[in-house]
């Protein structure tokens, strides 16, 4: 007797038919295209059944393509249903029954205005502006279009991958318009406008298991060529996407997981920040980190990582003309790091409270650092903390960090905490103003902090140029609100109160003493809209503000009481909109 019908009705409740003596018709053949009373639910349409099909059953050979049962968010839709199987996808094998193919195609478009603090000088645009600050209004558009192609082996929802070859080739299209000469090039006869297109590879390796470690599928595996990699857990040391070799496994059911790999640095395109083809810096970056799960308290995973930075003495001139390695400040010498990071994060929960923190310690030599103007020894710690509860649809974060500063920057003693290459998702992230814009110190060649970091740490460029361990650290608290408005629609909102650590490099550079310690307030929003409850379309709008405190004023004004000399312009903001495809 069979246990059930397709329908889920028992076979003995089946009624009898009406002539017991008649046998029952033959079954029809196997179709490559059954009709929809034949098929299986959610049958994907593209493998032949085998065997004869009846009432009851249809034999389908490829596990794979059975597909997803018929109801409301499964439906078969057309060739943009996210939900469609699709081998193109790796929903089903390419070949065989372990080989997939994934292929995606991501296009991201952000469009931007800010107001920066920007020196306005004898090439100025406004005549006898020049002992002044100058006009900092910007915009900006960016278009980046993502294609990646993923080839790999194995069941991947129950074990691991057993190879796979990976290319991810980026295209970027950004325009931006400033409003003073000298902004945007070295050479202030091209103007303050520029447009420019680069193609880099941000992913391109190969991926294979070396051996199991377990019968629960733990392993080790190696990845070789360029992959993208996160030291920590939020990004504060070192994330990028560079070629180089790494070992990576997990043992006891998955429960740790470990990472070793050393990284050959590439040169950065100075306009989209995407690696320029097999051009190399002379940088060579080591990590190694390994996570607990459950470490203490259920929910809670904690992490040990150390970083090695070994970065060259090199010279470099960034594609707009800036001499951005060394930095142009000081006494403007090559020189060359040798510093380690040493940290311990932690990232979870702990019953109803969120955490995460992380504690890092820097400690090497600088064989020339250009502000002390001498060798120094690096000493440098940040530490940083955010906690949140729940609270049904939305959720209160707070946010603390602090990074150490120089007090003497001319002791042979570096203090101040640098980065190799940060990206931290902290403290509003890229809603906040003082995390997603780059502000030049003025007439310095450096930056008080770069794009997407946090650390004040006065150097040429996150991209291109070196870490510099004499700056004035930060203190930062901040509060966030995360708000699920609806499925579909979240609200963030963010407001953070910065300091100086220290303000002694800063009156070193500038020749001007007693710069305030109070960088300012920082506060923002911003919208994240799903149309479709899936990741296919996103559409973001941020808008951020930042109210200058004295330290920054005294930075930021020349015989003037007000920032840019007026009242107006004492608030800098930024307004930006993301759409994801």
């Amino acid at each position: 007797m069979r246990a059930t019908l397709a329908s889920g009705q028992a076979a003995s409740d089946a009624p009898p038919p009406a002539n017991p003596q008649t046998p029952p018709p033959a079954p029809p053949a196997a179709t490559a295209n059954p009709s929809p009373a034949m098929a299986p639910l959610g049958f994907s349409g593209s493998a032949a059944p085998e065997g004869p099909a009846d009432n009851d059953f249809l034999p389908v050979p490829d596990r794979w393509r059975i597909g997803f049962p018929d109801w409301d968010r499964y439906t078969r839709g057309s060739a943009l249903n996210p939900y469609r199987q699709n081998v193109l996808k790796g929903d089903y094998p390419i070949f065989g029954q372990r080989t997939f193919l994934n292929f995606s195609a991501v296009s991201d478009t952000i469009g931007e205005a800010r107001r920066i603090p920007v020196g306005s000088d004898v090439s100025s645009q406004n005549p006898d502006s020049e002992e002044f600050f100058g006009n900092g209004r910007q915009e900006a558009l960016v278009q980046e279009v993502i294609l990646s192609i993923s080839l790999f082996h194995g069941d991947a929802a129950f074990r691991p991958r057993d190879w796979e070859l990976r290319v991810t080739p980026v295209g970027n299209f950004n325009a931006v318009r400033a409003r003073e000469n000298g902004e945007l090039f070295i050479d202030v006869s091209k103007g303050d406008h520029r447009t420019d297109m680069h193609v880099g590879l941000q992913e391109l390796f190969a991926e294979a298991k070396l051996f199991d470690v377990s019968r629960n599928y733990d392993f080790v595996s190696v990845r070789a060529g360029i992959q993208g990699f996160t030291s920590d857990f939020r990004g504060f040391v070192f994330a990028d996407n560079q070629p180089g070799v790494r070992f990576f496994g997990n043992f006891d059911s998955n429960r740790y997981q470990w990472n070793a790999a050393i990284f050959e640095t590439l040169e950065k395109d100075t306009n989209s920040g995407l690696n320029t083809i097999f051009d190399k810096r002379g940088q060579r970056v080591g990590v190694a980190n390994f996570f607990a799960q459950d470490f203490l308290f259920q929910g809670y995973t904690t992490e040990l990582s150390v970083v090695y930075n070994d970065d060259q003495a090199t010279v470099h001139y960034d594609e707009n003309g800036f001499l951005v390695r060394p930095a142009l400040i000081g006494d403007a010498a090559r020189h060359a790091l040798h510093v380690a990071y040493a940290g311990w994060a932690g990232e979870g929960h702990i019953g109803r409270l969120n955490i995460s923190h992380a504690v890092f310690e820097a400690y090497g030599s600088d064989d020339h650092n250009p502000i002390a103007g001498r060798r120094t020894r690096v000493n440098a710690q940040m530490a940083a903390l955010e906690m949140s509860v729940d609270v049904d649809w939305w959720r209160p974060v707070l946010s603390l960090l602090w990074s150490s500063g120089d007090s003497n920057p001319t002791d042979g003693q570096a203090r101040g905490f640098s980065a190799v290459f940060d990206n931290p998702r902290f403290a509003g992230g890229p809603f906040s103003f003082w995390n997603r814009q780059a502000i030049p110190l003025t007439q310095t060649g450096v930056k008080l902090v770069n794009a997407n970091s946090l650390i004040p740490d006065l150097r040429s460029s996150k991209e291109e140029g070196q870490a510099n361990y004499v700056n004035p650290g930060l203190y930062l608290a901040g509060l966030f609100f995360d708000f699920k408005l609806t499925q579909k629609l979240s609200l963030d909102i963010n407001c953070n109160y910065l300091r100086f650590a220290r303000t002694e490099p800063l009156e070193l550079v500038l020749f001007q003493p007693l710069i305030h310690r109070e960088i300012g307030w920082d506060y923002g929003l911003g919208f994240r809209f799903r149309p479709f409850l899936d990741q296919q379309v996103l559409v973001e709008f941020g808008a951020a503000g930042f109210e200058p405190g004295q330290g920054f004023k005294d930075i930021y004004s020349s015989n003037c009481s007000q920032l840019n000399c007026g009242a107006k312009a004492s608030r800098l903001y930024q307004g930006f909109a993301t759409l994801v495809l």
